[in-house]
């Protein structure tokens, strides 16, 4: 019988990270990247690894919990440790399967099996391709492949450049995440190509640019600090073909921020507001989705033909962003 280990997600101030389940959809609160529900249970697989990582035992959610709600269960694949991230976990659930690091359980990945999209702002970078030049786009920290599985579903021609710090999150991905299937050529030509190294650095680039350029970017569930400065932007756009564009996300607002709080709380969007002035676009997910910022370089498309030009599901998400303009 497999092992049961209690979960638990210890909210980072600033966030609030746990989900409950119901009626088979994900409700979640303010986070830059999800993080494993409070109620949940997590079995241990017959040879996953799940020995490899132990964990004091925690105590049980102290919130109420409804009664017709019962604890999600939770496999646990695989378990490691690397240079970069002291806890790497795979975790599978009858509903999608989980890329989860760090000592606060975020998720970076999902690999949805119900659904296509993830109900998160890895749905946004679908939008992205169809207000860009053809050419290559850059995915500035790959994780498990979420956008990259997204993207090459609805726009197979595509040539995914993807940069990841991490090999053993790789290795992974290739075992667990179905990211070796990426690597291969579609149909229509086209393929992720991943590289492992620091997505920030100058070699991390294409001769003639890239179209687009996708930046996920996270530590310890925490946006990394280089994106909270104007330079690090200014590097990034070099790397552009003319007319090309940036989609970031942001990551989530703090804990004290209503909903109804101006960007401008947010450091990486004031960043990167005053790093292209007049030129860049932002809109706030949803609470359901997450409440993160996303961004978007460039003059804003227009609305009634992008939203025209996307999948079905984002095409009235689309005519909700806005340009971001300095207070």
């Amino acid at each position: 019988m497999a092992t049961v280990t209690p979960v638990t997600a210890s909210p980072l101030r600033g966030q609030l990270l746990h989900r409950h389940y119901r009626g088979g959809r994900v409700h979640s609160k303010r986070q830059p990247h999800r993080c494993l529900p409070r109620t949940s249970r997590l079995y241990c697989a017959p040879g996953g690894g799940g020995g490899e990582l132990s964990a004091p035992p925690t105590p049980p959610a102290t919130e109420e919990q409804a009664p017709q709600e019962r604890p999600e269960d939770f496999n646990l694949l695989a378990a490691n440790r690397s240079d970069f991230n002291e806890i790497i976990m795979v975790i599978d659930s009858p509903a999608a399967r989980y890329l989860v690091l760090d000592h606060n359980k975020n998720i970076h990945s999902i690999l949805p099996k119900t659904t296509v999209w993830t109900n998160s702002y890895w749905d946004e970078f679908v939008s992205l391709p169809a207000i860009i030049p053809l050419g290559p786009v850059a995915l500035l920290g790959l994780g498990a492949g979420t956008a990259a599985h997204l993207m090459l579903k609805f726009w197979p021609w595509l040539q995914l450049i993807g940069w990841e710090i991490d090999p053993m999150i790789i290795e992974l991905s290739r075992d667990y995440f179905g990211m070796s299937d990426l690597e291969k050529a579609t149909e229509s030509g086209g393929s992720l190509s991943v590289h492992v190294g620091d997505a920030l650095s100058p070699s991390a680039t294409v001769e003639g640019g890239f179209a687009g350029i996708v930046v996920d970017l996270f530590c310890d569930g925490k946006i990394i600090p280089q994106l909270q400065e104007v330079e690090t932007w200014l590097q990034i756009a070099k790397k552009l073909m003319p007319d090309g564009r940036i989609m970031v996300n942001c990551g989530g607002a703090d804990a004290e921020e209503s909903l109804a709080s101006s960007w401008v709380q947010n450091a990486t969007v004031k960043a990167l507001c005053s790093a292209f002035p007049g030129q860049l676009n932002w809109k706030r997910l949803s609470e359901k989705e997450s409440v993160n910022y996303v961004a978007l370089t460039g003059p804003l498309p227009d609305l009634g033909e992008w939203s025209a030009s996307v999948p079905s599901e984002l095409s009235t998400k689309v005519k909700q962003w806005v340009p971001c303009e300095l207070a």
